[in-house]
């Protein structure tokens, strides 16, 4: 999203991710600005009885964890690798200097967090939904539109789990209802991916 370049020029480090390795914490304060330069990041948090709950998938490009960096608060969930892969990140600071010395960054930072503020608005509904067809279907399209993925098909990069983890079901019911869409000829399976065709 911000050019790399220009986020170096501010003295951001490349720093190397194990998958499942922590990048931060609920509860902790938030001290940099990330956006991810190879693989893909997960929000979460847990339930009280230790079910994962994922907030989002971040990939190659975006950037996570910014609100809290805005409004001094710590962060409401972690933030895990979900691959191995290489994760820029500015120090706070130096960010928002970067922000005043570029307004079009701000904007354009500012333009992205909408569309996640949109994102949860259109799937809150579909979350409290007891269709897990409904829930999926928006889930999944919704991906589709992030990727705009040019051709005429757009292939899932998730597992089951993944896929469970966010919509809140498990992950039987998941494939179960997979299952059920892909009779309808609402996506395709194929070598245990789902393609959505546009």
């Amino acid at each position: 999203m911000i050019d790399e370049e220009l986020l170096i020029q501010f003295g951001a480090e490349i720093r190397k991710v194990k998958k499942n390795e922590i990048i931060f914490e609920i509860g902790h304060f938030p001290n940099f600005y990330y956006q991810i330069k190879e693989g893909n990041v997960k929000m979460n948090n847990f339930t009280e009885d230790g079910k994962e709950f994922i907030q989002n998938i971040f990939i190659k490009g975006q950037s996570f964890g910014e609100p809290p960096l805005f409004i001094d608060e710590p962060y409401p969930a972690n933030a895990v690798a979900v691959t191995k892969g290489k994760v820029l990140q500015i120090n706070k600071l130096a960010f928002y200097e970067m922000l005043q010395q570029h307004p079009e960054v701000s904007l354009a930072l500012n333009k992205s967090l909408a569309r996640r503020l949109y994102y949860k608005s259109i799937m809150a509904p579909e979350l409290s939904s007891q269709s897990p067809e409904k829930r999926l279907l928006k889930l999944l399209n919704y991906l589709k539109k992030r990727e705009k993925e040019k051709g005429i098909e757009f292939v899932v990069d998730l597992s089951r789990q993944q896929l469970a983890d966010l919509t809140g079901l498990r992950v039987e019911t998941v494939i179960r209802s997979i299952k059920k869409i892909e009779k309808k000829g609402e996506l395709q399976i194929r070598n245990g991916k789902i393609v959505l065709l546009f």
